[in-house]
C-alpha cells in the first residue's frame, strides 16, 4: 500500500506518547494510542526531534493544545453540541480514546487522502476500525478542493452547531487561505465554536525560542512546505471579527501554562511559538 502517513503528523503523535513516557505526573495529555498506529522501530526516542530538552517546550504546546481542544469539547457536548470537525486530523486518536464521548458526538476527521487511507488500515489492522460515529473525510487541499463540500457530503449538518478545530496548520496557508477558512468556519450554526492555533511573528516568540522558531521554519522550507503566514494576536482576533464571529478570544501560551502547568516541579511549559484563538459564532 502505498499511502503514508504525513511525517509532521507522526512526529506530533509521537511527541504526544513521549510526554507519558518521560514527563512526570499529573500528564496533561494521555495519548500512546497515536504511536501504536505509527508503530516506530525501537530507537524511536533517539531521534534528534525526540530528543527530550530540546523539544520539551513544543512538546509542552502538543499536549496543552490537545488537551485544551478536548475539554473544549467536552464542554460543548454536555451542552447539546454533538458534531467535532478536525481540521488537518493527522493521526488524532479523539474516536478511540474518549467512547464515552465520542459515542454521543459524531467526529469528522479531514486530511489529506494518503493520510486518510493509511490511518484507516492502521485503525483496522489494531482492531478499532472506523465506528459509525467517525468520519475520515479525505480532502486534496493541494488541488484546492473544497472541505467544507466534503465535509457536508460525509453526514455534517450545517444547520446545527459544531466544535471546528484545527490545530497545526494555518503557518502552512496564505494569509488569504486562512482569512477564507475563517468566512467559511463562521458560517457555522449559530452556537458553534472554533479553536484554531496561529503562529505569531518573530519578535513576538519568547526571546529564547527564537533560533528554535528560526529552525524549525527553515526545516519546514527545506521539507517543501514553508511556513506563509504569521499573525499577531490583534491582527487573529480582527480577521475573526471580521469574518464574521460573534466572539472571539485570544489563549496564549501563558494562558495554558496557567491552566495545565501550574505547580510542575520539572518546569514544563508550553512554546511561544504557537498560540490559540477561540472563536464563537
Amino acid at each position: 500500500m502505498t499511502a503514508t502517513a504525513d511525517k509532521t503528523a507522526v512526529r506530533v503523535a509521537l511527541w504526544r506518547a513521549l510526554h507519558v513516557r518521560i514527563d512526570p505526573p499529573p500528564h496533561v495529555f494521555d495519548d500512546e494510542l497515536g504511536a501504536q498506529l505509527v508503530a516506530p522501530d525501537t530507537g524511536w526516542r533517539s531521534r534528534p526531534d525526540m530528543a527530550p530538552g530540546a523539544t520539551a517546550r513544543a512538546r509542552a504546546s502538543i499536549v496543552a493544545r490537545a488537551r485544551f481542544t478536548e475539554d473544549l469539547v467536552v464542554e460543548q457536548a454536555g451542552r447539546g453540541v454533538d458534531q467535532y470537525v478536525i481540521l488537518g486530523a493527522g493521526l488524532d486518536t479523539f474516536a478511540q480514546r474518549r467512547p464515552e464521548t465520542a459515542g454521543g458526538v459524531r467526529v469528522f476527521e479531514v486530511d489529506q487522502p494518503g493520510t486518510q487511507a493509511w490511518k484507516r488500515r492502521r485503525l483496522d489492522e489494531l482492531g478499532y476500525g472506523v465506528p459509525e460515529s467517525l468520519r475520515l473525510v479525505p480532502v486534496d487541499f493541494e488541488s484546492d478542493e473544497s472541505w467544507w463540500a466534503r465535509l457536508t457530503e460525509a453526514g455534517f449538518d450545517p444547520g446545527r452547531p459544531a466544535v471546528l478545530a484545527c490545530s497545526g496548520v494555518t503557518m502552512y496557508l496564505t494569509k488569504d487561505a486562512v482569512a477564507a477558512t475563517l468566512r467559511q468556519a463562521a458560517t457555522l450554526a449559530a452556537g458553534s465554536t472554533l479553536a484554531v492555533t496561529f503562529m505569531p511573528p518573530l519578535d513576538l516568540v519568547d526571546a529564547e525560542e527564537r533560533p528554535a522558531r528560526q529552525g524549525v521554519e527553515s526545516a519546514a522550507r527545506a521539507d517543501g512546505t514553508p511556513f506563509l503566514s504569521f499573525f499577531s494576536p490583534d491582527e487573529i482576533l480582527a480577521l475573526a471579527k471580521d469574518s464574521g464571529f460573534r466572539q472571539a478570544e485570544y489563549v496564549s501560551a501563558g494562558d495554558l501554562e496557567e491552566r495545565y502547568f501550574a505547580g510542575r516541579g520539572d518546569g514544563l511549559r508550553p512554546s511561544s511559538i504557537e498560540q490559540l484563538l477561540v472563536a464563537t459564532t
